[in-house]
């Protein structure tokens, strides 16, 4: 935790003499700075990065109250503790610093005494908040090597010595997040590649996503049918879900000798096909509900024919649901736009051009979903490495 000596107070009012009366009564026990102006403040905020602010409220250009918006509207700032020292004593002042997300107010004049106390008591608490955020972003990062060490290390391995390309990209919303997806070996000629999201975000979705793709690893080593994956994984996962959680999934076998791909789907949106001299298309239909809520699900599968120079492009909806800072989703039309106008491209291209045009499409704004893309490419000439 840290020492309460090595925080830094920001002393913010357009009186020298307020000032220099705050610091000489803080100095020796924090680090103290200061501003003269709200703009000063805020400048003084991003490079100075201190524990406390005490505020005044009544200056030029931007007053106390506007200070504090700007604040608690970037999500750096957005915690932290501001203590408002203004002449304003009307309850109405006060219940407005508050509202604004005020952690403490006094009016002049003050007790430095009364003061002392109180910055004290606020940089207490945000030492031990940071120690404890600290201690759960230590915990969530050991949860995400766990949670990616239950995903394949190198999704291509699964096709090596094939005539198939197979990449993926996995990029979780928070540190550890509910997207999946699988790439397995089941015969000589066999590759089964799933892609599921969890429903939710965080530790919840990612505890399920690790359920699922045990028991999901585990029946397609028997070398089921997609379907009767799906089925049997639904009874499983359906059987204890209090939580009434569920699982999309999009499963799909490839099979080399009779160049067909086979696909059941749990609820989640068809992949991309690209075939050569044809439009993008999403062929494969929905074939059965979710996977975790009823029991007795059925599921069906659709095969077609996979030739050679196909590209099946499976994704989660962190990428059609992402949205543009004006509000527009990324979309299916933009996605089959994206993955054609790449169609020349490895499975490794063309999963790294499908997540660029979403980041793109995004302009920055926060990712609010798991992102995961995977691309199956059948090689036109001899095999893969």
């Amino acid at each position: 935790m840290k020492e309460l000596s090595d925080c830094r107070i920001l002393i913010v009012d357009d009186v020298r003499a307020n000032v220099q009366l705050l610091a000489e009564a803080l100095r020796d026990e924090y680090k103290v700075s200061f501003a003269l102006d709200g703009e000063a403040a805020l400048k003084a905020v991003d490079s100075l990065k201190p524990d406390l602010i005490l505020l005044d409220i009544v200056m030029p250009g931007l007053d106390g109250y506007a200070v504090l918006q700007r604040l608690r509207s970037a999500e750096p700032t957005r915690e932290l503790p501001v203590m408002f020292l203004s002449s304003l004593e009307d309850v109405s002042n006060k219940a407005r610093g508050f509202e604004l997300g005020a952690n403490d107010y006094l009016t002049k004049p003050f007790e430095l005494l009364e003061v002392k106390a109180r910055v004290k008591s606020l940089l207490k608490a945000k030492s031990y908040a940071d120690a404890v955020k600290a201690a759960l972003e230590r915990d969530l990062s050991i949860a995400k090597e766990i949670q990616l060490g239950i995903l394949p290390t190198d999704p291509s391995e699964c096709a090596r010595g094939t005539a198939l390309d197979v990449a993926a990209i996995l990029e979780s919303a928070q540190q550890v997040g509910g997207d999946l997806f699988l790439t397995l070996r089941t015969a000589p000629e066999k590759v089964l590649v799933a892609v599921g999201d969890v429903s939710g975000k965080g530790v919840p979705a990612s505890l399920f996503m690790a359920v699922t793709m045990t028991l999901l690893r585990s029946l397609a080593t028997e070398g089921t049918e997609p379907a009767a994956i799906l089925e049997r994984l639904n009874r499983h996962l359906s059987g204890q879900n209090p939580r009434g959680m569920f699982v999309t999934l999009s499963c799909a076998l490839f099979d080399l000798t009779e160049m067909t791909v086979t696909l059941a789907s749990a609820g989640h949106p068809s992949p991309v096909l690209l075939s050569p001299g044809r439009a993008a298309e999403m062929p494969f239909p929905t074939t059965g509900t979710v996977c975790g809520l009823f029991p007795r699900s059925p599921y069906g599968q659709t095969s077609r024919p996979f030739q050679p120079g196909d590209c099946l492009v499976f994704y989660s909806d962190g990428v059609s649901e992402a949205f543009s800072p004006e509000d527009e989703e990324f979309g299916y039309e933009r996605l089959m736009e994206t993955v054609d106008g790449h169609r020349d491209q490895d499975a490794k291209g063309i999963t790294a051009e499908v997540l660029s045009a979403v980041r793109e499409h995004a302009a920055g704004r926060k990712q609010s979903d798991d992102i995961t893309v995977l691309a199956v490419r059948h090689m036109i000439e001899g095999t893969a490495s």
